[in-house]
């Protein structure tokens, strides 16, 4: 009995020591993404202004100033770490910027990791506006992410229970995870079904539990995740769609929106007047591909294909017979 006393003893010792750890790598990590951030957004600052905006960071600094010592080490961690080169300017003051923004820029997971962590930490500073800043929760992030991305680390085969939104009952199966995709606030797994020898999506906030195990396999050597989905709008993939030129005509108010946050990596513009423009891309006209353009209403037409064209025509139609008797 002592000696099963002393052992849980030591586990909970082991547990808080782990997270300290956790808790002190990440806090760290907070850091050099918070200087990354500092810098990029002024363009080009001194070390002095550095410390001054560093200082009344208070959650991070604890009111301290950053000394050149600090300043070093953590610039060197930041390109041992990220590829991130800060380099210093010395004509006009010594000021500091990013030598090497494309890195950032080109890399969409590296930058989409450093604009969450900014998000993050700028939050953080203005804690005192809670109640004015408003997000969206994303299901399941938490929950099993980290065990996809741990089974990804080593090409583990994972044990998921599984219900569909249009299943009454549940499945166990195994899987091997290609890759995660994030894709309208829901997580999602891409990943091949060990039983059906099918690659297949998986919502992650469908997933009952899940469980690493010892099993391994080998990822194809010609697998790309952004390949994968290139001809894709969203999540929903399929052989029996295959990817096409689609010209879509958007009307004046919504002009703007379409070149601000394109549809598809592919989009182009190809003319532009004063009451319309046509763009072009080039993709499988999905489902939900489908569904992103009925919500956009009578702000933009499907020009081409004529297919395309007749599916929207039919959606509309079904959607008028929904209201028609009013």
């Amino acid at each position: 009995m002592e000696t099963m006393y002393h052992l849980s003893v030591q586990v909970s010792k082991n547990l808080l020591t782990l997270r300290q750890l956790t808790k002190k790598n990440m806090t760290q990590l907070q850091k050099y993404i918070w200087l990354i951030d500092t810098i990029r957004r002024a363009g080009k600052i001194s070390l002095e202004e550095i410390s001054s905006r560093w200082e009344r960071n208070k959650d991070l600094s604890d009111y301290k100033p950053l000394s050149r010592t600090t300043f070093n080490r953590w610039k060197d961690a930041i390109f041992s770490q990220f590829g991130i080169i800060i380099s210093c300017q010395r004509s006009g003051g010594y000021l500091y910027y990013i030598e090497n923004p494309e890195d950032i820029d080109e890399d969409e997971l590296k930058k989409w990791m450093l604009d969450s962590f900014a998000i993050s930490n700028l939050i953080g500073e203005n804690l005192s506006l809670k109640d004015r800043i408003i997000v969206n929760q994303i299901p399941s992030a938490q929950s099993h992410l980290a065990t996809l991305l741990e089974a990804m680390q080593g090409n583990r085969v994972v044990l998921i229970t599984y219900c569909g939104f249009n299943k009454k009952r549940s499945y166990t199966f195994p899987v091997e995870p290609y890759c995660v995709k994030l894709f309208e606030n829901r997580w999602y797994l891409l990943a091949h079904n060990v039983s059906y020898d099918k690659i297949r999506i998986y919502g992650l906030d469908r997933i009952e539990s899940l469980e690493l195990t010892d099993n391994t396999f080998k990822l194809p050597k010609d697998f790309s995740a952004s390949g994968f989905f290139s001809t894709y709008y969203g999540i929903v993939t399929g052989n029996d769609i295959k990817p096409e030129r689609i010209i879509i005509r958007a009307y004046h108010d919504h002009i703007p929106y379409m070149k601000s946050l394109p549809l598809h990596t592919s989009q182009r513009l190809l003319e532009e007047h004063d009451e319309y423009a046509d763009f072009e891309v080039y993709l499988a006209p999905t489902y939900d591909f489908i569904m992103r353009l009925l919500h956009t209403g009578a702000m933009i037409e499907v020009i081409s294909p004529a297919s395309l064209r007749q599916t929207m025509k039919e959606w509309i139609s079904d959607m008028y017979e929904l209201y028609k008797n009013d």
